[in-house]
Parts: structure tokens; sequence; C-alpha cells
């Protein structure tokens, strides 16, 4: 299957990222809001199980639901990896295929041209 007969492209996105304390969720968050590139910052507190350097973990972090423009992307990872504490933080881009097209407007106009 293509990719242009399974989605289309909207050119927004939602970006998850976990961190592992409060503080660093609101260093993270300032960062995004001020630079404008996060319409909206959800927070989810979550309970984390994976295997790190062939060790199983188990921890409390917070997710983070960033909702942006896809062209923002880099520059939310570099937000991000510079105020983050884990080697190798989450980051992940979903690509938005389809939405509210008042919504989509509302992430316009939140959030920086690129």
């Amino acid at each position: 299957m293509s990719k242009e007969s399974c989605c289309k492209e909207t050119g927004y996105s939602l970006v998850i990222a976990t961190c592992p304390d409060n503080d660093t969720v609101r260093k993270i968050i300032g960062v995004l809001m001020e630079k404008r590139l996060a319409a909206c910052v959800q927070v989810f507190p979550i309970e984390s199980v994976y295997t790190w350097k062939g060790k199983h973990c188990q921890d409390r972090e917070f997710a983070l639901h960033i909702k942006s423009r896809t062209a923002l992307f880099e520059k939310i990872k570099a937000a991000i990896n510079d105020n983050h504490g884990y080697e190798v933080p989450e980051i992940i881009q979903i690509p938005i295929t389809d939405g509210l097209p008042e919504y989509l407007g509302w992430i316009d106009e939140n959030t920086s041209q690129g």
C-alpha cells in the first residue's frame, strides 16, 4: 500500500515524549510554549516497564502529548534533548492524518511558522 493510499499529510503532528519527574516536565513545557513550538501539551502520569542495557526496569514517569506542526519537529526534538536528563529520551512523532479543521487552525494560531 502506498503512502498516498493510506494517509494524507496535514502538516500537523503529535509528538510523544516521556520525562522522569515534574521538574523536567515543567522545564520542557516552558521552553516549548515560550518558543511557540507547541499549541498544547498534555501531561499524563504513567508507569513504564522496559529493558535498558540488558536490565528489566519499571519506573513512574510522565508522558507528554505535544500538539504541533510537523515542520517544527526538529526544534521540538532539540528542546526536549537540551532539557532532559535521560541518556536516550523517548521522542517520537506521529503524523496527524486528519482532524477538525477548526482545531488544526487553532494549532496554526498558537505555533510559530517554523
